[in-house]
């Protein structure tokens, strides 16, 4: 969880630091001004291509980057790739025009914690970038449905090279057990933790340490990655 430490006493809660990385000006300009404005969070920064991330995180130690897929010099995809590989690395949510992407599906793997589409209402790019920051679920159960289903037309393809994904997911998910697996099937349908309680009768603190394990145990970065992982590994 980032961005809701308390602040000095009586200070409330730290506001959530973003990072907006795009190599539109625009687009720059219109999320600066979405987020600059939003209670609760801070703009810290902006990079204008893929390239510039590393350092930029370095100098302003965002909770969570926005950022863009299609770049001239460095992807997005790669950024994130990198981003999430470091220890103690911020929440990447991914920037795209297409809900069905298999950019999406790369980035989502290599573990940013959603997308958005570029024409999400602002209101929506405010509550997206605080759900990721308290380790909510980004994605809806309707765009879960949406994206699993196009993973699984990507693996019916010819010459499928997702059968040793599958194993070796199968194989990870044999690890848990049968209330981990209740828990992990829920996530993986974009269900929150209130949900999950609800649907489970568990108490919200219950299940975030079911997550919490479970994040250990399949060695995943994120909510995200567990529906993917469910997806490969046949519980859905």
């Amino acid at each position: 969880m980032t961005g809701s430490g308390a602040g000095p006493e009586g200070a409330g809660p730290l506001p959530v630091r973003v990072l907006v990385v795009d190599d539109d000006p625009l687009v720059r300009a219109a999320l600066s001004m979405v987020l600059g404005g939003a209670p609760g969070l801070l703009l810290v920064g902006e990079a204008a291509d893929g390239d510039e991330v590393a350092a930029a995180v370095e100098r302003t130690a965002p909770d969570v980057v926005l950022m863009d897929i299609r770049m001239t010099r460095v992807d997005g995809l790669t950024a994130t790739e990198q981003l999430r590989a470091r220890p103690g690395g911020p929440e990447v949510i991914v920037l795209t025009t297409f809900d069905a992407d298999t950019s999406v599906l790369r980035a989502l793997r290599a573990g940013a914690s959603g997308f958005l589409l570029k024409d999400t209402p602002p209101a929506d790019i405010v509550a997206a970038v605080r759900r990721v920051a308290e380790g909510e679920p980004m994605l809806s159960p309707t765009v879960t449905r949406q994206l699993m289903a196009h993973v699984a037309q990507l693996d019916a393809a010819p010459g499928d090279a997702g059968a040793a994904r599958r194993f070796r997911a199968r194989r990870t998910l044999d690890l848990l057990s049968e209330r981990e697996r209740e828990v992990a099937l829920a996530v993986g349908r974009g269900l929150s933790n209130a949900q999950i309680g609800a649907e489970l009768y568990l108490s919200v603190a219950t299940v975030k340490a079911h997550v919490s394990r479970l994040l250990t145990k399949l060695e995943v970065a994120n909510r995200v990655q567990v529906a993917l992982l469910t997806h490969d590994g046949g519980l859905d």
